[in-house]
């Protein structure tokens, strides 16, 4: 039995993992509604504030006790990368994926939690705090969406059938000349943009069709919402056509497109 067979088949863990991310966001919220976000540069001279290292802290005392024998990956411990090379099941996150949006006070943020398992993501949780909902779900699962605090159960999200005009994500930051140039080659489409990994929980709740990505990503931006994805119907592929893969040396990702019920792949 897989580490996500495992998970999915203990349904108290499954909710509280589900708790750990809806508190997750709870904690980057506290720091949202506030006046001072501590923003700093990374070496990478990308953003971080405070609600990216507590929301970050969070996450991680949280897993060490609900699942002490994964290792966890996390964007804001470069040192955690090494964790990848020497096993092949961890928790890969990202605890604040979309920090600019985050700047901005648009509300486009997520929180993401996905188990990696043999270089795919097996289960993941995608956490949108702005709107106390969080979803999870992964490949032969199901997909899920739940608003916490409140009396609404969780439901089955699917993708459907592509729209005509189909309609095409992208995100608000990166939509550059090569992407432009994949989207006219669908024909007639539908433009919708949105920030973080919000883009593919749009497709698997059948609110959008199509999301390519010919702009630089990290392992951690789109594992938990591909697991979402797969579960929800969908598929997150290469450019060329091959597998996404984790637990690379590299921890970018490769161009990639994520679809959910679409015919004719460019």
């Amino acid at each position: 039995m897989s580490q996500c067979d495992a998970i999915v088949a203990n349904c108290a863990l499954v909710k509280d993992l589900i708790k750990l991310t809806y508190e997750a966001g709870e904690e980057i919220l506290k720091i949202y509604h506030s006046h001072d976000f501590n923003v700093q540069k990374k070496s990478d001279a990308s953003p971080v504030t405070a609600a990216d290292m507590a929301s970050h802290h969070f996450i991680i005392n949280g897993l060490k006790t609900l699942t002490p024998d994964i290792p966890v990956i996390s964007e804001e411990d470069s040192c955690s990368l090494e964790v990848a090379q020497h096993h092949q099941c961890y928790w890969l996150i990202d605890p604040l994926d979309g920090t600019k949006e985050f700047i901005d006070r648009n509300g486009e943020f997520t929180v993401n939690l996905a188990l990696i398992e043999g270089n795919k993501p097996s289960f993941g949780l995608v956490g949108v705090p702005i709107a106390n909902t969080v979803y999870w779900g992964g490949k032969g699962f199901g997909a899920f969406k739940q608003r916490l605090n409140s009396a609404q159960p969780a439901i089955a999200i699917v993708c459907v059938k592509a729209q005509k005009p189909m309609r095409v994500l992208a995100s608000k930051r990166h939509l550059n000349s090569a992407t432009e140039k994949l989207i006219n080659k669908l024909g007639p489409t539908t433009l919708i943009q949105a920030g973080s990994s919000l883009k593919f929980l749009h497709i698997a709740e059948g609110l959008a069709d199509y999301y390519p990505r010919l702009a630089p990503t990290c392992e951690w931006d789109t594992a938990a919402a591909q697991a979402v994805l797969e579960g929800a119907g969908g598929n997150v592929q290469q450019v060329s056509g091959a597998q996404m893969i984790y637990g690379k040396v590299d921890i970018l990702n490769p161009f990639f497109i994520a679809m959910g019920l679409v015919e004719a792949k460019v």
